[in-house]
């Protein structure tokens, strides 16, 4: 059973991302602020959920919440800063879009830099949760609006290229996409800085 809050009172943003580990596509996060008394059984981490799961989750927790939001960080800036500084500049997009400020933040994983507030300057406190889309209400939301907006993304990106199989595989780096890349090359949203072995081909 998944909490619905750290701290009750609080105005709590619970925050996650999705795509940390594919070739190509940005990462995208998500900052999700739920009311005091949201519940719904099915909510759980996004992995543990179908596909058709997740996208009927998506528009209860739009129309549920008290605000959310999704951003991203590009391939360019995951080359250029590293997957887990711009999955963190994503998160930090996230909060500044919600138009809701919180007086908390619940962070899936265990790293994260203070978000700063854009009212007063100072930094939210915030908690960094290991495997906290499996444990609060926010952050599962979170992680499972990521997740659909990203698979969104990388579909329409497929009708540019649709010989990396996007589609199906979402930029990871199944057989089918890294022999793609050897037999057609980059294209401007893969990530230059990942690399993968062929040996397995």
């Amino acid at each position: 059973m998944l909490k619905n809050h750290y701290i009750k009172g609080v105005s709590e943003a619970g925050c996650d991302e999705a795509g940390r580990g594919p070739l190509a596509g940005g990462v995208f996060a998500a900052a999700v602020i739920l009311p005091d008394d949201f519940e719904d059984e099915r909510l759980n981490d996004s992995k543990q959920l179908s596909e058709t799961e997740r996208y009927l989750l998506r528009p209860v927790i739009e129309q549920s919440a008290v605000a959310w939001a999704v951003a991203q960080s590009t391939a360019e800036e995951i080359d250029r800063f590293n997957i887990l500084r711009a999955s963190i500049m994503a998160m930090h997009r996230a909060l500044g879009m919600l138009g809701v400020e919180p007086g908390h933040i619940l962070v899936d994983g265990n790293r994260f830099v203070p978000y700063l507030s854009p009212t007063t300057g100072l930094a939210i406190p915030h908690l960094t949760v290991v495997k906290g889309d499996g444990k609060y209400m926010s952050i599962a939301a979170a992680s499972i609006l990521a997740k659909t907006y990203r698979d969104d993304y990388m579909k329409r990106l497929h009708q540019q290229y649709p010989m990396y199989g996007w589609d199906r595989n979402m930029g990871y780096p199944t057989k089918e996409h890294r022999r793609a890349v050897l037999q057609y090359g980059m294209t401007p949203y893969h990530r230059r800085s990942f690399t993968f072995k062929t040996t397995d081909l």
